[in-house]
């Protein structure tokens, strides 16, 4: 179904609270990095062991709000599964058919400075920063703005343009980030963001210094090295992420 989904509730997940605790942390830490657009955007994650269901935030929270308890468990086809609260249409659109094609998070934001540069004629993340060398080669660029995502034939589209990258800029919207885990997509929604910032900044202050190809490539060969452990790195920085947020007295966990 297409339709918004009717609020109900069903029974509670079992055996999987650490993706909902992890979900819900993204939430909480996109309102401290600025990430959150009132009520809109979305987070999900596929529901272990169940590939045609995901968690995502209910509609209608502030991002501020939101608790592993409180996600709700959607359908593919939208269908509000366990949980109190509705699954926005847009979400469905947009992430079930990412979710599909065997995607297990994604993390979509109408995020300032990413947002900013996708409203100028070129919309690509430049080579003149370090964080923009690393992204450059997860990226894909979708230039076609149909406005509202409310068809999964717009979503399949998006979809179709992200292929086999992990991130996908949207021009006029936003961004899509995608990962085989919660810290994966969140680990490139902040970088991406910060790319964007000190590219729009450096926009605004003259011409930008490139960084050589032959430098971009000895980066890129180093990324590709055997032992390169950054899944480890993208672990540790969500996990301190966590520390944080409940040093702060944060109840994402609960």
């Amino acid at each position: 179904m297409l339709e918004t989904a009717k609020s109900h509730s069903g029974p509670e997940d079992e055996g999987r609270p650490e993706a909902r605790r992890e979900l819900a942390a993204a939430h909480r830490q996109a309102v401290k990095d600025d990430f959150i657009e009132g009520i809109d955007n979305h987070f999900t994650l596929t529901v272990p062991d169940h590939p045609g269901r995901f968690y995502l935030n209910a509609f209608g929270l502030h991002w501020s709000e939101v608790t592993a308890s409180n996600l709700i468990e959607v359908s593919l086809d939208g269908e509000v599964i366990a949980g109190q609260g509705e699954a926005n249409l847009t979400a469905v659109c947009i992430h079930a058919p990412m979710h599909r094609r065997g995607i297990k998070c994604v993390l979509h934001t109408h995020m300032p400075y990413t947002t900013a540069l996708s409203q100028l004629e070129d919309i690509r993340i430049e080579p003149s920063s370090q964080n923009g060398v690393v992204l450059q080669d997860m990226i894909a660029y979708d230039y076609e703005y149909n406005g509202f995502a409310d068809t999964q034939e717009e979503g399949e589209r998006m979809a179709d343009v992200l292929g086999d990258k992990r991130i996908l800029l949207l021009a006029n919207h936003g961004a899509v980030t995608t990962g085989d885990s919660v810290a994966d997509a969140y680990y490139r929604l902040y970088f991406l963001e910060r790319a964007a910032m000190t590219q729009m900044i450096a926009m605004g202050a003259g011409k930008r210094r490139m960084i050589s190809k032959e430098v971009q490539e000895r980066m890129r060969s180093f990324l590709g090295a055997p032992g390169t452990d950054y899944a480890s790195q993208i672990r540790m920085y969500f996990d301190a992420v966590k520390r944080v947020l409940k040093a702060e007295g944060s109840n994402y966990d609960s």
